[in-house]
């Protein structure tokens, strides 16, 4: 008789198992004949664009589909018990104790109503019987592993009062605190910085090779997948079109769509030299400071924060300036800060080199904003095309027809001819970006401050957005500030690199001298910090 036949899982076989797993809402296959295995201690990254299924095939396995989508074929075996057979009870059991998933969003799995302290154990307290003592021992233990300096306070703290990336280790504490023998990380560190996405996914790993635990990363970034994974599989329309070691893959992919996901990954061409335009600086920050008040204390106020601190900086006609740091090292409150849009507690701002305040309408109109997030700064009753053309209202002599054929051009020049009908939650994320530098650049404007245009996605979309920004500037001139914490993006947009931390800047100067000739520590951390895929040029 068999290890399995007798219920026993065969410790040679892998500790994960799906078989021809298929996910199906209605007609549509979202998840289509997908078949892989993962082992003890073994990474299997799942790659592929937005709506690939390699989402959908993750929650499969833990019995968390959405509403709509169903399994309807398919085995998933954990150590030999398969879970399509199981009750719901049983698949409740194995949640968290057995099974542990990080999600993209750490702010939206955790409780803002509760303490970390309530949070952390609770799925410990379920799969064991520890103390209460036991399990807060365990709780401290476990955030100091995760490199959180003050785990006491922590207990006490709620989520809000930490950063995207201290929200990101308490998610990690909490589900790893059980010991799962799985693990799925549904892209676990989008939006957060180089250097706080190195540290959460290396504290992940050595985790999972600490305890022996199988793990299913899903990601869009090819660069994590070669720095960290050992298996790779990659997805489109629901399909595994190409799988085998995640490093060799990558070098040397098979399938036309895996190299168009490899082609589409940034890297550092040559740019030629920029012209010198003669005259002021478009916009420019002399001794800029921002300070906000410091956090209400029970009897008292903390001191004031420090967000920007001394900070001199001008943008050229024509010039892109990347702004770079990690989260908090106040860069975007610097952009928002020379637009007006957060007060300044000192020094001066000078446009076209007055100050201002003297021509406050003229600067108003000439320097446009594009958010981080285009979703929540479109309005949702209004048509993309009426939030296009609402810049207009503010440019004197235009006829109505002319306002017409300036949306038009417009909506042509960001390649979404014809959509002007459609409402922005009728579009995907990279469309909905496309809206807002189409509403940023309508009215023609000197400058355009980019705050992480792209952080949130997927690289061939990324690619799309950064050669669209690159083109229009060719096309209109105008000056751009460029704030991310996305080397690679900087790489390919930059003619100059400005490198910030804890409100100061640290480095700047032309793009190839600050990557190939770092000189503060701060700066070569970032880079070193920074996946490529083994060959190819990168930053």
């Amino acid at each position: 008789m068999s290890a399995e036949q007798d219920g026993r899982a065969d410790p040679a076989a892998p500790l994960l198992s799906v078989k021809r797993l298929r996910v199906q809402a209605g007609e549509f296959r979202a998840v289509d004949d997908v078949s892989f295995g993962v082992a003890r201690g073994e990474i299997l990254a799942l790659v592929g664009e937005s709506g690939s299924g390699k989402t959908a095939t993750g929650r499969a396995i833990l019995g968390l589909l959405p509403p709509g989508l169903a399994r309807s074929a398919g085995a998933i075996r954990l150590d030999g018990e398969d879970l399509t057979r199981v009750p719901e009870s049983r698949l409740r059991d194995l949640r968290g104790g057995t099974m542990g998933m990080v999600f993209q969003e750490p702010m939206a799995s955790l409780n803002p109503s509760m303490t970390i302290g309530e949070q952390l154990g609770e799925a410990l307290a379920l799969h064991s019987r520890l103390s209460r003592a036991a399990l807060r021992d365990r709780c401290l233990a476990m955030l100091r592993r995760v490199q959180i300096r003050d785990p006491e306070h922590t207990m006490r703290a709620y989520p809000h009062e930490f950063s995207g990336g201290m929200r990101q280790r308490i998610m990690l504490a909490a589900v790893m605190l059980p010991r799962p023998r799985l693990l799925i990380a549904d892209e676990p560190t989008t939006a957060l910085d180089n250097l706080v996405q190195a540290e959460i996914l290396d504290l992940m790993v050595g985790l999972v090779r600490d305890e022996g635990t199988a793990m299913i990363l899903i990601t869009h970034n090819l660069g994590l997948v070669a720095r960290y994974a050992d298996h790779a599989l990659v997805m489109r329309r629901g399909q595994v079109v190409e799988e085998g070691g995640a490093r060799d893959l990558l070098r040397d992919p098979l399938h036309d769509y895996t190299r168009a996901l490899v082609a589409a990954m940034p890297r550092r061409a040559p740019r030629p030299p920029r012209a010198a335009v003669a005259g002021p600086a478009v916009l420019e920050a002399r001794n800029l400071v921002v300070e906000f008040p410091g956090r209400r204390r029970l009897f008292r106020r903390m001191p004031p924060v420090r967000a920007v601190d001394g900070v001199d900086l001008a943008v050229a006609p024509g010039e892109t300036v990347a702004l770079v740091g990690g989260s908090g090292s106040g860069k975007t409150t610097l952009g928002r800060a020379m637009l007006r849009l957060v007060g300044r507690s000192s020094g001066d701002l000078l446009f076209r080199g007055q100050p201002v305040e003297a021509t406050p309408r003229d600067f108003r109109l000439a320097c446009q904003i594009v958010f981080q997030d285009p979703y929540s700064s479109l309005n949702p009753r209004m048509r993309i095309g009426a939030i296009v053309a609402e810049p207009l209202n503010h440019e004197p002599g235009l006829t109505a027809a002319a306002r017409a054929e300036r949306v038009r051009e417009t909506f042509e020049a960001v390649g979404l001819p014809g959509l002007d009908a459609r409402y922005p939650h009728q579009l995907s994320g990279g469309q909905r970006q496309r809206v807002a530098i189409a509403r940023a650049i309508v009215r023609r404007p000197a400058l355009v401050v980019a705050d992480e245009p792209v952080s949130a996605l997927d690289m061939t979309v990324q690619k799309g957005i950064l050669e669209l920004i690159r083109r229009l500037q060719a096309e209109r001139g105008f000056a751009c500030l460029f704030i991310s914490h996305d080397l690679g993006a900087v790489a390919e947009v930059a003619d100059r690199v400005v490198v910030m931390q804890n409100g100061r800047i640290v480095e700047q100067g032309p793009r190839d001298d600050v990557f190939d000739a770092p000189q503060h520590p701060y700066t070569r951390a970032l880079l070193a910090a920074t996946p490529v895929i083994e060959g190819s040029r990168g930053v």
